[in-house]
């Protein structure tokens, strides 16, 4: 809890000013957010000489009918701004100028004794990266000041920001110079590519989720319920000096690893296969986002091995051919050939070629999900950019339960024709590019209500899908693999170093015990080996993709499997 200078607050509170400074003892890091370096990149995707930038913070709430506190999260884009994770702040950046401003609230003595004060102007300027820093008080002149100079637009993030009608006369409103549109894409360009600040925050974030990953491995055997898991990651998370998560735990036993967005996490361990754990920390409002699975006695089962194998197949060769220039939406198709692949191996696919249970879109019963997004300020950072939906995420959330295979089929023709995607991310000729950091996340599911209410009632999906061979998978629920990968300059660096594989099972065991003791035999034969993908798989793969492929487009995915031959 913050300590409080009492005796400086009593000779304050003698006075009539009602604008009180104390002195903070709070955590910073070494070197200062780089706010005014993003606050320029932005104005320079803009392209304008002149204008004003105003982006507020987050708001003191309550919980709706209660006198507690909400829980404070400081708005992204106002902290990409900013740096500051304060309550009731705003900001300004001159563009013509070159002036980053910052506004705080003047201390207010109740609430500074009841829940802390916030930051003094001087402890403000010697914290974050501003050229000034103002109280809120002086807000509404300075716009003023700047607006009826009248020249230059001023940028806000949303339609209804608040600084417009209480700052702004209504008479003298010009409401062409008021853009609420190119803000909001501009930062987002920016925010896709982060600077060496950004990926050290990230990577602590990584570093802290990795300890807690392990922590939950360590412990396992002695746990009987998910709540353990979920609270042996907070616990170490909190203890690392990560008080937030960057999303809601995960830790889906059995069945429920089948259930993406899973966080009920309260039911038993007992005779369930597998753990799937999603869980990431959050460093300094940058998010990690990290997803492993294993055997929760230690040893799989042979069904289990089988589908973690062929998960961990899928992320090695998505992950593998990751660099600048990349396609994300190839490394996505790619995914989906192996993971096609791999289930007509195991006979949970059989009654069609590979070409064909593609096109019909039943890969999706298994991988319903994209490969992967940004990770930033935001676990899924800006959104509104997606690599590999035409309409972002809501395409693949409103159609897929139809399992119309119409629709499906559309979702799969989105992926392989790059006419159709929509986004900065997706236009022809556009990558990865170095800076950005995304996950590569595989998953294999076997989802009972997907299969049995979506997908084996219609005839078109149910041909392709082996029901008896099914049956035998359905148990172990569902294996995702999940990495933060950072793009270089000549390829990739996977800034997750969270357990998985052979040295997650060592940490369950406390042993040292060779990956071939791996197989609990009790549970069936030996696991069925997924090799890696053959010269004629591939140029199975090349031949689809000839057929299904804009004729512009297809050099890049040639360029992919070409690059598997050598």
């Amino acid at each position: 809890m913050d300590r409080l200078d009492l005796r400086c607050l009593a000779k304050r509170l003698e006075g009539e000013s009602q604008v009180y400074s104390f002195h903070i003892n709070s955590r910073t890091s070494p070197n200062k957010y780089p706010a005014k370096q993003h606050a320029r990149a932005v104005a320079n995707r803009l392209e304008v000489t002149e204008g004003l930038i105003y982006l507020a913070g987050a708001p003191t709430a309550f919980l709706e009918d209660s006198d507690q506190s909400a829980p404070f999260r400081q708005r992204r884009y106002f902290f990409y701004f900013s740096g500051c994770d304060e309550a009731d702040c705003h900001i300004l950046y001159d563009i013509s100028k070159d002036k980053l401003v910052l506004y705080i609230p003047e201390i207010d003595a109740r609430k500074a004794v009841w829940g802390g004060a916030g930051s003094t102007k001087p402890e403000a300027e010697a914290k974050y990266d501003a050229d000034g820093v103002k109280y809120t008080s002086h807000l509404k002149d300075d716009v003023k000041k700047w607006w009826n100079k009248g020249s230059g637009r001023l940028y806000l993030l949303h339609p209804d920001q608040t600084v417009t009608p209480y700052c702004l006369d209504s008479e003298t409103l010009d409401v062409g110079r008021i853009d609420a549109l190119l803000l909001r894409y501009t930062t987002d360009l920016c925010r896709v590519i982060k600077d060496d600040h950004e990926i050290k925050l990230i990577r602590r974030a990584n570093e802290v989720s990795a300890h807690a990953h392990r922590a939950v491995l360590k412990n396992i055997h002695s746990f009987q319920n998910e709540s353990q898991v979920e609270a042996i990651f907070l616990d170490t998370s909190i203890s690392e000096g990560a008080k937030h998560q960057a999303y809601s735990i995960i830790a889906g036993s059995g069945m429920n690893a089948a259930v993406l967005h899973y966080v009920n996490n309260n039911e038993p361990l007992a005779d369930r296969q597998l753990l799937l754990i999603d869980a990431g920390a959050e460093w300094d409002c940058y998010a990690s986002d990290v997803t492993r699975t294993f055997p929760i006695s230690g040893k799989w089962t042979k069904e289990a091995k089988d589908i973690y194998d062929l998960v961990d197949e899928m992320q090695t060769a998505c992950m593998t051919r990751m660099k600048p220039g990349t396609h994300f939406r190839d490394l996505q198709v790619l995914a989906h050939f192996i993971a096609v692949t791999g289930l007509m191996k195991l006979g949970i696919l059989h009654n069609g070629t590979r070409d064909e249970i593609l096109a019909a879109g039943t890969s999706t019963a298994f991988f319903p999900h994209g490969l992967g997004h940004h990770v930033g300020l935001e676990v899924h950072d800006v959104i509104d950019l997606p690599f590999t939906m035409a309409t972002g995420e809501h395409f693949s959330q409103s159609e897929f339960p139809t399992g119309d295979p119409s629709l499906l089929a559309q979702l799969y023709q989105t992926l392989i024709d790059p006419s159709l995607c929509k986004g900065p991310l997706l236009r022809q000729g556009t990558g990865l590019q170095e800076g950005m950091i995304v996950t590569v996340e595989p998953g294999i599911y076997f989802s009972q209500y997907a299969l049995t209410r979506v997908f084996l009632p219609n005839p078109v999906h149910a041909r392709y899908i082996n029901k008896q061979v099914l049956a035998k998978y359905m148990l172990v629920g569902g294996v995702r693999i999940e990495d933060d990968i950072l793009i270089t300059r000549d390829g990739y660096e996977n800034l997750t170093t969270a357990p998985k594989g052979d040295e997650a099972l060592k940490i369950i065991r406390g042993d040292r015990v060779p990956s071939n003791a791996d197989l609990d035999t009790s549970y069936g034969e030996d696991s069925i080996h997924i090799p890696s993908m053959t010269l004629e798989d591939l140029d199975t793969y090349s031949r689809v993709f000839r057929q299904l492929s804009s004729k512009e487009d297809s050099g890049l995915i040639q360029g992919i499997f070409s690059e598997a031959k050598t």
